[in-house]
């Protein structure tokens, strides 16, 4: 196991290119199941979602090669075996494994997905758009099970807006037959992504990124090529890590459009921020204005970006409310800012930050993906060395993360942990 440490009050200076999307990239790797015929993915990250997800491919037949930004999915020889443990409870997205299952197959067995501990995240309503397109689901010990005769086109209204389950929806309803209708759908850009890819390998979809995404299923679906778009999130985090380091830095490989959330937020506690094609420069300043921060689906405020902001707003003039609607349980990172001296406490679904305070190097451990960059975040802007464990929840979503903080000024390296220094950390 790996620490990261940092040296924070570096100014960095720079461009930082982003990679491909994450949150595009656990669903287009399950997407490829349903061609018959090879299918490329190009600009992927290199984290550790992704080489999950090729090896459960492996295990379900298919070969999944992958060179750290290109991947070759053969699904011609997969079987619907069952998988209903092991590598299926590292991540969240193994879910997309069911719907992309179910209409290759009409019958899938997928163990209960794992990932960040976010509190309560039900894939009822996944179910429930699998049970209106004819599957009979059933949970037997801890592992969903899918069955179907035939899969029929149904008119689905989700209850909650839900991006796995608009997504999930949409990888079984593309091999059923007749129209499939999604109603009060997500509208986020990862799942025009993934549309743009069944698209390109054949299927016969309307509205996507709109909240009413019509489907006509299509008997086959053939192999092709596909580049993904970049990570919207890792776009946010450096343009967050430039406003809290005061510095000047260009964010490559971005669509602006995708995190124009952010933007005004920045924009509005007195951050520059130019937006170019495919880039948008940020330039720091010395005095922050608080601002209230509440997360919304897209194209709302980004929950995946509330945890990186809160550790901002430490640094900023007056009173802060972040309000989390999405995640009620996405305050795991407010313990360990405290550590580093953030004035920061948790009421209900909000946490309120006072500042500005000056934040100290301490020892800290990432609970989650995001808590893991807001810590990044927290270390660049302190006084002393910060240490982080808990790093390989932040490989899950950032591919060289380190290489490219460091490149642009930042003074942060990764060690080896000891043996005894591992046992702490289980046992804290």
């Amino acid at each position: 196991m790996d620490k990261m440490k940092i040296i924070g009050g570096d100014r960095l200076r720079g461009t930082i290119k982003v990679s491909g999307a994450k949150n595009s990239a656990v669903a287009l790797i399950p997407a490829a199941i349903l061609a018959d015929s090879p299918v490329t993915i190009e600009g992927l990250p290199d984290i550790s979602d992704v080489h999950i997800l090729g090896s459960l491919i492996e295990e379900i037949g298919g070969s999944f090669s992958f060179d750290g930004k290109e991947a070759v999915i053969d699904p011609t020889n997969m079987v619907s075996m069952p998988l209903p443990n092991g590598k299926v409870k590292k991540l969240r997205a193994s879910y997309y494994l069911m719907g992309a299952m179910l209409g290759r197959f009409k019958k899938a067995v997928v163990g209960l997905p794992g990932g960040c501990h976010l509190g309560p995240r039900p894939i009822d309503q996944h179910i429930k758009g699998f049970e209106a397109l004819g599957a009979t689901v059933t949970n037997e010990q801890g592992a969903i099970y899918l069955r179907a005769e035939e899969l029929r086109g149904a008119r689905i209204f989700l209850d909650v807006v839900s991006v796995g389950a608009t997504i999930n929806i949409m990888l079984a309803a593309v091999r059923a037959k007749g129209r499939t209708i999604i109603e009060n759908a997500a509208k986020e850009p990862e799942i025009i992504d993934v549309a743009t890819l069944l698209s390109n390998m054949g299927a016969k979809i309307k509205g996507a990124g709109t909240d009413v995404i019509r489907i006509d299923g299509v008997e086959k679906l053939s192999g092709c090529r596909h580049a993904i778009i970049p990570d919207r999130i890792e776009a946010g985090t450096y343009m967050i890590a430039a406003a809290a380091t005061n510095s000047e830095v260009v964010v490559d490989n971005v669509i602006p459009q995708h995190v124009e959330s952010l933007t005004a937020k920045l924009r509005e506690m007195g951050v520059r921020v130019e937006t170019g094609e495919d880039q948008i420069l940020v330039c720091g300043t010395d005095v922050l204005k608080a601002v209230d921060v509440k997360t919304l689906v897209y194209p709302g405020f980004p929950t995946d970006l509330q945890q990186p902001f809160t550790a901002l707003l430490t640094k900023a003039n007056g009173t802060s409310v972040v309000t989390d609607t999405i995640y009620s349980a996405r305050f795991k990172h407010v313990d360990e800012l405290r550590r580093m001296n953030a004035n920061v406490k948790v009421e209900g679904r909000s946490a309120i930050v006072t500042g500005p305070v000056k934040l100290q190097g301490a020892k800290v451990k990432a609970s989650d993906l995001r808590a893991g960059a807001a810590l990044v975040i927290a270390g660049l802007m302190a006084e002393g060395v910060t240490e982080i464990t808990g790093v390989e929840h932040i490989d899950r979503g950032y591919s060289n993360l380190v290489e490219k903080l460091s490149d642009i000024g930042a003074t942060i390296w990764r060690e080896k942990m000891t043996d005894e220094e591992i046992e702490q950390v289980k046992n804290a």
